[in-house]
């Protein structure tokens, strides 16, 4: 199956739009991206957001003033995401593929964003081309945050609640090697791994974070619990702590952050 056809048949099936929204495992992804993001943006910045979804993080960042481009492949998130962003001054959506950015000019943008293809893309060289294109497209100076999951995150969210052996077996090889294949509805990394994919790349490591911590798979349990107040502190004392070397292992999902040389 082609990926285009993967990622459409995923996206038609998924409620991508409520995703961040809708649970607490979401709210705190978005909380903490959110930091991450506003962290390096400055005044008059202009953003683009690859593999934006439904607009989630670009409509935001519009309705606050900077120029976004919200880059989405999958046929039904750019639908949605057309009908969310009308009326919004600042964001341009667009379909496209993370591989091929040629219709942006080198070093236009301030801050760029990978907020999804890296989950569905498993072919070394386009995961090469993925990580380039994103670059080239950044100005010298820029930032750029790479969004990843981590295939410990998978195997906690999932493991646990029926499914260890498929995907044990979807995830790792005999030698327990992380796989990626063509047909993987989302790839993950050891997080190592995935950082080792900017070593040669024209770009300055600033920090690798989770962003929604373990509570996806503890999210599924009946007596699961946290209030309003209970999980705006709990935000709050993630942010100290979402860095640490020993934690990422367990966050669901990661983001990888650089600025380009």
């Amino acid at each position: 199956m082609e990926r285009k056809e993967l990622i459409d048949n995923v996206y038609s099936q998924y409620d991508e739009d409520t995703r961040l929204i809708k649970s607490r495992h979401g709210q705190l992804e978005y909380a903490t991206t959110m930091h991450y993001v506003h962290k390096y943006l400055t005044p008059g910045a202009k953003v683009i957001e690859i593999g934006a979804g439904t607009g989630r993080y670009s409509i935001a960042l519009a309705k606050e003033g900077y120029d976004v481009t919200a880059l989405e492949l999958a046929d039904a998130n750019i639908a949605v995401m057309k009908q969310n962003a009308k009326g919004i001054a600042n964001i341009t959506p667009l379909q496209g593929d993370a591989t091929d950015l040629s219709r942006f000019a080198d070093d236009t943008f301030d801050v760029t964003l990978v907020f999804g293809p890296m989950y569905h893309i498993y072919q070394p060289d386009e995961v090469n081309k993925a990580i380039d294109e994103a670059i080239r497209v950044t100005k010298p100076g820029g930032v750029i945050l790479y969004a990843f999951i981590s295939v410990f995150g998978i195997m906690y969210a999932d493991g646990f609640y029926g499914y260890w052996a498929v995907g044990q077996k979807l995830n790792f090889d005999e030698q327990y090697r992380v796989l990626h294949y063509a047909d993987q509805v989302f790839t993950g990394y050891d997080v190592t791994e995935f950082e080792n994919l900017f070593v040669s790349k024209p770009v300055d490591y600033i920090t690798t974070t989770g962003v929604d911590g373990l509570l996806e798979p503890i999210e599924f349990r009946s007596d699961f619990n946290m209030s309003d107040a209970d999980f705006d502190m709990f935000v709050e004392w993630y942010r100290h702590f979402c860095e640490k070397r020993e934690l990422l292992g367990m966050t669901n999902h990661l983001l990888y952050i650089c600025r380009k040389k």
